[in-house]
């Protein structure tokens, strides 16, 4: 951003009282005769007499001004021995002095006046946060003693102390649970129960109104297919990561609200706070600068964690309104983000907000953050999530990690990660669009992080702002292209406009199964194997499938690993898409050319597209075989996801059939924006100071490639696993990689 001109449009309209952002300058103790003539008492006294006289003005010296001031400072209220001895000292009238006290005196009444109102609306806000608490705890009042919810009437003493005991039973097993935790490294449930009436919804609403999605032409027109955010129909059911938490419900209110102001400031700020990347486009947080105008809420920064901080702006085709109610919905939110987030969950609503925008609405959430690769941890983390409207068409999201400490049960649960005041805020520019500053800041510890990726972390490239705003850009562009009659470069022979929107379906379910696989998030339970001639940077994980009809039932075998190229993402990305260079790499092309039958377009790029390929057949049982592809590309990185598909089954879903039963185990690659392993800059030093990246250059020489497969190696579930299959998928990565070099000629 140039300056404050970029967020000019949004400081008009934020709330100076919620902000309490009080530029020194505005409150400082300054004469009206700085700024303009002040009439002198004859003046002022002449003009009463009759309307006919003109006003005569006069300014006062700077000498003049200085010493009025210093009087003033020890004395407001000069009595007339006081005013005739500044008269005869500064050479001016006894009016005069008279006026300009009394001049001087109100000012300061309205200046005062002013900071009380700005503080009066601070304390407003908080009042209005804690109401909504209080309401919402009072629909459903909880026993102090028992913890158990409020019964109206007496109750036996019997039953009085059973549910004391019940209560002192549950702490007596959360604190088990902790302890097993740490034994085992993995969260331990104290309990079966489901999610909690805030958390998710297997009946979400799906209407245009419900979900503001069609607000990109404000009618009543059906959401584009395939892309009903929060339908849940390729989302698992996904519980919290603790089953309990014990918190201070009113602490999070002070913690919401403090960053929710830090939020503000920042995506305000520029220079010297954000330091320009050399393309202009993400800006890097100074450190040491962050230090001297905020103060962390959550806590002091381990000592080992390492920091990254960004901010990017932009346009996006979506309304205001309908964003924010997707980032307030935890599935919803998922599905807008499906390469970004692997699970999220609503822990508790603390807060149910106004109306229908949503303001002052308080959530606690889980969440699984990732960057496809598997040489990147995934990173868990509890947070609180505050959405505010500021003015109309206004709003901001923030997110902040909880403080462990605040819950016994939590200490051990997100060991890798802290996240600091991050979100974005939302101004309306027209009927079809929105501005955005999204601003990521968070604390991580970087020993978990393979040394090929810690550059793209340090960056901001792998979890920061630049890749939230690009892709929320892309899935913008997405849905305006599927709502649009004339559709260049589209080939729909042979498939209905529900089929349309089944095939997008079944491509979202099978690129969000390869992003779990490649990632290893806690969506499938996978099993970790450790064999000898498997390279350290290759990870292979098994699971099985015994009744998810989306997959084929068995044993599943899944490898994953990344690579530095030293070629450009667009060309790389390129080759890997064309279905004419496919038998250059593929085995499943048989060394054919492949034709594309089915072309559906999901961006104004060629490349973002859903297609259904065809290959030449050796002999008659493969001709029976398709394979289904989704290619994407924007300025965060690129993927290109493929499945082998029966004819029969994809008949189905291009007639508008369930695509919900279609087996299909994905492969395929992602492609990183990356730094040359030689790169070391961008991040924080020991001692605070931000080391400025120097990294456009070194982008476009080279690139990250994430190649993942996951194959079915026995149909039996019950079969073990043996070392040949571990060793054939192993042999496919080496074999799939050097095959690209080859053909790009990479050595």
């Amino acid at each position: 951003m140039d300056g404050h001109g970029e967020m000019g449009l949004i400081g008009e309209n934020f709330d100076p009282g919620f902000v309490g952002r009080m530029k020194e300058d505005g409150y400082e103790i300054r004469s009206e005769s700085d700024n303009f003539d002040v009439a002198s008492g004859d003046d002022q006294d002449a003009a009463a007499d009759g309307p006919s006289k003109k006003k005569k003005y006069h300014r006062h010296t700077p000498r003049q001004i200085q010493e009025l001031e210093s009087f003033f400072k020890e004395c407001p209220h000069p009595d007339e021995k006081q005013r005739m001895e500044l008269s005869r000292r500064l050479g001016l009238e006894g009016k005069q002095i008279k006026f300009w006290f009394q001049n001087r005196r109100t000012q300061m009444k309205t200046q005062l006046e002013r900071h009380e109102n700005v503080i009066l609306r601070q304390e407003n806000d908080k009042l209005r946060a804690e109401n909504d608490l209080l309401k919402q705890a009072m629909t459903t009042p909880i026993c102090n003693s028992c913890g158990g919810p409020a019964v109206p009437g007496e109750i036996s003493y019997e039953q009085h102390q059973l549910r004391i005991e019940n209560a002192r039973l549950k702490d007596e097993l959360t604190r088990i649970c902790a302890l097993t935790n740490k034994f085992l490294g993995r969260p331990l449930s104290s309990s079966g129960s489901p999610i909690p009436p805030h958390g998710l919804n297997s009946n979400l609403e799906l209407a245009v109104g419900r979900n503001g999605f069609g607000g990109l032409n404000n009618a009543g027109t059906s959401l584009p297919m395939g892309f009903e955010f929060g339908d849940g129909s390729m989302m698992p059911i996904v519980k919290p990561m603790v089953n309990e938490m014990q918190y201070d419900r009113s602490a999070f209110v002070d913690v919401a609200l403090s960053a929710m102001d830090e939020l503000i400031k920042m995506a305000q700020m520029d220079n010297p706070l954000w330091i320009k990347g050399l393309g202009g486009g993400m800006e890097s947080l100074n450190v040491e600068e962050y230090r001297r105008n905020f103060s962390s809420c959550i806590g002091m920064k381990p000592s080992s964690y390492a920091t990254e901080a960004t901010k990017a702006t932009g346009l996006v085709y979506l309304r205001g309104l309908a964003l924010v109610d997707a980032l307030m919905d935890a599935n919803r939110w998922v599905e807008m983000f499906p390469c970004m987030i692997s699970r999220a969950a609503t822990i508790d609503v603390l807060s149910s907000g106004t109306g229908v925008t949503r303001d002052n609405e308080l959530q606690v959430m889980d969440a699984e953050f990732q960057v496809l690769s598997p040489l990147v941890p995934v990173r868990q983390v509890r947070f609180i999530r505050f959405c505010k409207q500021h003015s109309e068409g206004v709003w901001a999201v923030v997110d902040v990690s909880i403080d462990p400490s605040q819950d016994a049960t939590n200490t051990q649960m997100f060991p890798n990660c802290r996240r600091l005041p991050s979100g974005c805020v939302i101004q309306d520019v027209d009927t079809k669009c929105s501005k955005i500053t999204w601003v990521e800041h968070s604390e991580y510890d970087d020993s978990a992080v393979h040394h090929l990726l810690q550059p793209l972390l340090s960056s901001g490239f792998g979890f920061g702002a630049h890749r939230w705003l690009a892709t929320l850009q892309r899935q913008c562009d997405c849905m305006a292209i599927l709502m649009s009659q004339d559709i260049p470069g589209e080939n729909n022979t042979g498939i209905t406009p529900a089929g349309r929107k089944s095939m997008i379906k079944l491509a979202q379910r099978m690129t969000y199964n390869f992003c779990a696989g490649v990632c290893a998030s806690s969506v499938h339970k996978w099993d970790k194997l450790s064999v000898g001639n498997v390279g350290e940077d290759v990870r292979v994980m098994t699971r099985k499938n015994i009744n998810d009809p989306g997959e084929p039932h068995g044993v599943v075998l899944s490898a994953a690993t990344s690579v530095w190229m030293p070629v450009t993402q667009e060309r790389l990305f390129d080759f890997l898409r064309d279905e004419r260079m496919r038998s250059e790499w593929d085995i499943l092309s048989h060394g054919g050319p492949m034709q594309e039958m089915v072309h559906v377009a999901k961006g104004m790029g060629h490349g973002n597209c859903v297609s259904l390929l065809r290959g030449s057949a050796i002999n008659a049982n493969e001709n029976n075989m398709l394979i289904l592809q989704e290619t994407w590309s924007d300025a965060s990185g690129a993927l290109v996801v493929y499945a082998p598909v029966d004819i029969s089954s994809m008949s189905v879903v291009m007639n508008g059939g369930d695509s919900a039963y279609v087996a299909l185990l994905p492969s395929g690659f992602a492609i990183l924006p990356s730094i040359s392993p030689s790169y070391h800059g961008g991040r924080s030093e020991s001692n605070g100071a931000l080391v400025k990246p120097e990294i456009d250059g070194s982008i476009a020489s080279g690139c990250l490639l994430t190649v993942g497969f996951q194959i079915l190696v026995n149909n039996v579930p019950t079969a073990k696993l043996t070392v040949e299959s571990v060793e054939t998928v192993n042999n496919l990565i080496s074999c799939t990689i050097q095959k690209i070099k080859a053909a790009l000629t990479v050595t």
